[in-house]
């Protein structure tokens, strides 16, 4: 299966700006502390998202994502275009279910990464007039609430109808039926007596 890595783009600097937001320059500042958190993270943890026990991680000859440099390129192409998960496989030569066994490695990784180099989001607006230098005053200006953000405005006809478009449900609460215990020895999930029908002849 043919697959993009970052050998084939890393000449194209246009092109890999487009899949990963990042130039060349910024890519290999990020590199370094990518791979020590991955090589940490994989230390302790499969790629399949158990505990690791016995073997250290080690890159096969046949793994789609060989260099620490394909590494952080898969999951920046993943975050840039949010494919879905059988896309992103198929551009970098692997299945799906692998596909998201790297996804659900390399975010943590990436975000760990990120906060090594003091790079990661904030989360708050104390944390950003921190990062910042500023009061949180000064920090709530740069910030624009949600719930203040302007509405679009869209243009409704005189004949439209008041429901909508969609009909949106909330959440009913708790559901009354019954729930099926599958720990039990002996479950059953079907009825203990049949119903007769009324409309039967």
């Amino acid at each position: 299966m043919a697959s993009i890595q970052f050998a084939d783009v890393q000449s194209r600097p246009t092109e890999f700006l487009d899949f990963t937001s990042l130039t060349l320059d910024e890519f290999q500042q990020l590199v370094p502390p990518f791979e020590a958190a991955f090589q940490a993270h994989m230390a302790v943890w499969r790629l399949d998202g158990k505990p690791r026990t016995a073997r250290q991680f080690a890159v096969y000859s046949n793994c789609p994502l060989p260099t620490p440099e394909d590494r952080l390129f898969f999951i920046l192409a993943y975050i840039k275009t949010y494919s879905l998960q059988v896309v992103q496989g198929r551009l970098f030569g692997m299945g799906q279910s692998k596909a998201n066994q790297w996804i659900h490695v390399l975010l943590p990784v990436l975000l760990a990464a990120l906060r090594a180099l003091g790079d990661a989001p904030a989360r708050s607006l104390t944390a950003l007039a921190q990062r910042l230098g500023v009061s949180e005053a000064d920090a709530a200006t740069v910030v624009v609430p949600l719930e203040e953000a302007p509405a679009p405005v869209v243009a409704v006809p005189a004949a439209a109808p008041a429901s909508p478009l969609l009909p949106m449900t909330a959440p009913n609460g708790v559901s009354s039926a019954p729930k099926t215990l599958l720990n039990r020895r002996g479950v059953r999930a079907a009825r203990k007596r049949t119903i007769r029908s009324k409309m039967s002849c």
